[in-house]
């Protein structure tokens, strides 16, 4: 069976080809997501149609998704006029091939779960840190999804009560403070020669400051952690983005997140998410494959 994925994300669209248990042919372009949805649709479509005849097409995507009908329920504005678009429809219509269509991070958990660090769990919340927090619920092998199809926005959990709400955007959310962004903000305010987690990783080992705000900003991920776990009791967490690379922040949030749980939660098992940039494009697969035949 020969299967296409893509990965559509704000900055990039991941593309590669499944054939038995291999990722070939595997490429990235910019997807230009400021010039719109149609824009990034017709991309993606001249991206599958650059790969030849194919079995199925699964597709992660940014933004929620309704994966009975394989349309784009909301986007925010990072790609413009995305919001409604029937992904499934109009690929099925052009390939002629049962298409999958999930949110990325779902894509993510899934792929994670059949072919990367998660296997062997039934249960599991996969966590991604980058410019803001996203989170996956699987339960018994199958996402959470929700009445609405929307569960598992674990970025707008709000671990800062004190905050106010600002014009239609809730302050004190986990994301704010968190997700690898915030990071970088902070410790920007202190080196502003400081813009990304690689230059930081190189001068904390000489900056007890850059160190104890790494710290700081470990607890607050603790701090949302502590209540996923309490709330859905899971058998293992899954902590991705590229700031997991680094062994201290896994294991120190390992440490502070097992130090402020009830006891009867402690066997959860913390993992390093194990497919890196290309978990999106394994679940993609693994969700098109379940659409052959139907």
């Amino acid at each position: 069976m020969r299967i296409l994925a893509l990965d559509i994300g704000g900055t990039s669209i991941k593309s590669a080809v499944c054939e038995g248990e291999t990722l070939t042919e595997r490429k990235e372009q910019d997807t230009d997501a400021c010039l719109g949805g149609e824009f990034v649709m017709q991309r993606a479509a001249e991206i599958l149609k650059s790969y030849g005849p194919c079995d199925a097409i699964g597709i992660s995507t940014a933004g929620q998704v309704d994966v009975q009908e394989g349309k784009i329920r909301y986007a925010n504005d990072n790609i413009p006029g995305y919001t409604g678009m029937e992904i499934r429809k109009r690929l099925e219509a052009e390939f002629r091939v049962p298409v999958a269509v999930e949110n990325d991070v779902n894509a993510a958990a899934i792929g994670e779960g059949h072919f990367g660090a998660a296997r062997g769990f039934e249960d599991y919340l996969c966590l991604t840190y980058g410019t803001g927090v996203g989170g996956a619920i699987v339960i018994g092998k199958q996402i959470f999804r929700g009445v609405a199809g929307s569960a598992g926005e674990v970025g707008s959990v709000v671990i800062h009560g004190r905050q106010v709400v600002k014009g239609r955007r809730i302050s004190g959310c986990y994301e704010d403070y968190a997700s690898t962004s915030a990071l970088i903000r902070t410790v920007h305010a202190y080196d502003p020669d400081i813009h990304n987690g690689r230059e930081l990783f190189e001068r904390i080992a000489n900056d007890p400051v850059l160190q104890t705000l790494l710290d700081d900003w470990i607890w607050e991920i603790a701090h949302g952690l502590v209540t996923l776990i309490h709330i859905f009791n899971p058998q293992c967490i899954l902590l991705g983005g590229g700031v997991m690379a680094q062994d201290y922040v896994v294991e120190k949030v390992k440490e502070v997140t097992l130090e402020r749980i009830m006891p009867s939660f402690r066997d959860v098992v913390f993992k390093r998410a194990g497919l890196g940039n290309r978990a999106g494009l394994w679940g993609a697969v693994h969700l098109a494959k379940g659409r052959v035949g139907r």
